[in-house]
């Protein structure tokens, strides 16, 4: 036996130890089996006590528990799952090892949690593993979809002071539609019916808002309400949206090998998504100038939804209208205005007040007009019409 449970190894570590044993001998992947792998980490668990028992040691009195406890540091994210595991979570951050945050209800709350360097390093490590994605010195960031759907940002010393930092956004599959979001207060139920009527009817839809306003959630329940006969074409830097369709691709960028290679922009990926036929392009978010081939696809008759920063509705327009010109010298910000105000026809502006609701906060339509350098809007009342 290469670990004695009588060793002063906590006792986790020292099931864990021997259900990983367990695992090399039959060649088995834990997150691959997650059912193997629980079954020996119970029997683990289960010997031993039956070890502690006859010894005259301490035994594990929580067995449900440890199994979950092993479990998470053998396929899961260790110290972090039981937050990761938790629905009313929304974030979780972490400034250094013993600053460790997170988000519930829209709110941020320090946990009594302390962990190392190393043990955030391996966390990281054992996130992006899957990913095909990577950070070090030469790549100090990095954008990750976790395999729940969740996004990873870390960030790494020297462009960090001193610690890793790193956020885990949770997707959340409970306000996946307009119904859940009607429920949870975040707007109306003639919103609702408003904005899933303009769906159905493929007129193009821009979510503005600050960061964690609730944009890509309510984008996310936008393309959910979009006619089931629509091809829907799906861009993101990383998957965020989750959502599903009868006839539906998705698509995220990918960052350059270690050779400065193959990267694909979001850019890249509006025109691939161009020659897809879509119904409906989708893009996670506007922030570049991928800006450009989104207002030419509108001007061109393909229905889009998308999220952008912005302070108001009416700003997300001047925005929409701003970021084709970071494409080149050459773009003309006149043709660009109009074809904003042309061919975007709502826009729903999201956001979070001093408790941590979330909610839509103003509906407005372009009149296709130009007041002075901006797109000329009117405020929408939820059933009324053009």
């Amino acid at each position: 036996m290469s670990l004695a449970y009588a060793s002063p190894v906590p006792a986790a570590a020292a099931v864990a130890e021997r259900v990983r044993e367990r695992l090399r001998a039959e060649q088995a992947d834990p997150t691959r089996d997650p059912e193997l792998a629980a079954r020996i980490t119970a029997d683990e668990v289960r010997r031993h006590n039956d070890y502690a028992l006859a010894r005259g040691l301490e035994p594990v009195d929580d067995e449900a528990g440890c199994v979950r406890d092993v479990l998470a540091q053998l396929s899961g994210f260790g110290p972090l799952q039981p937050y990761l595991d938790d629905p009313t979570i929304e974030e979780v951050w972490l400034n250094a090892p013993d600053r460790v945050f997170i988000a519930r209800g829209g709110c941020a709350e320090r946990v009594p949690l302390t962990l190392t360097d190393a043990i955030v390093r391996d966390l990281v490590e054992r996130m992006l593993h899957t990913t095909g994605r990577r950070v070090d010195l030469s790549q100090p960031f990095v954008d990750a979809s976790l395999p729940d759907g969740s996004r990873l940002h870390v960030a790494i010393p020297d462009i960090t002071r001193r610690h890793w930092a790193v956020n885990i956004r949770k997707f959340s599959p409970a306000y996946r539609d307009l119904a859940h979001l009607v429920t949870a207060g975040s707007l109306s139920r003639a919103t609702a019916e408003m904005l899933a009527e303009a769906m159905r009817a493929g007129r193009s839809i821009l979510v503005s808002g600050a960061t964690h306003a609730g944009k890509t959630t309510l984008l996310g329940a936008l393309v959910a309400a979009a006619a089931p006969a629509q091809r829907i074409v799906t861009v993101e830097e990383t998957f965020e949206l989750g959502v599903e369709a009868p006839d539906l691709v998705a698509m995220q960028g990918r960052q350059p090998s270690l050779e400065g290679t193959g990267e694909v922009t979001l850019r890249r990926l509006v025109k691939e998504a161009l020659r897809m036929r879509p119904d409906r392009l989708v893009v996670g978010e506007v922030r570049d100038a991928e800006a450009l081939d989104l207002v030419l696809a509108l001007n061109t008759g393909v229905p889009c939804a998308a999220t952008i920063h912005a302070n108001s509705a009416p700003e997300a327009l001047v925005k929409l209208a701003a970021l084709p010109l970071l494409a080149g010298r050459n773009i003309d910000a006149t043709f660009v205005t109009a074809a904003v105000a042309r061919s975007v026809d709502l826009v729903v502006h999201c956001e979070r007040d001093a408790t941590g609701m979330r909610r839509v906060a103003e509906i407005v339509e372009p009149t296709g007009r130009i007041l002075g350098d901006a797109p000329e809007v009117r405020r929408v009342v939820p059933g009324s019409r053009r």
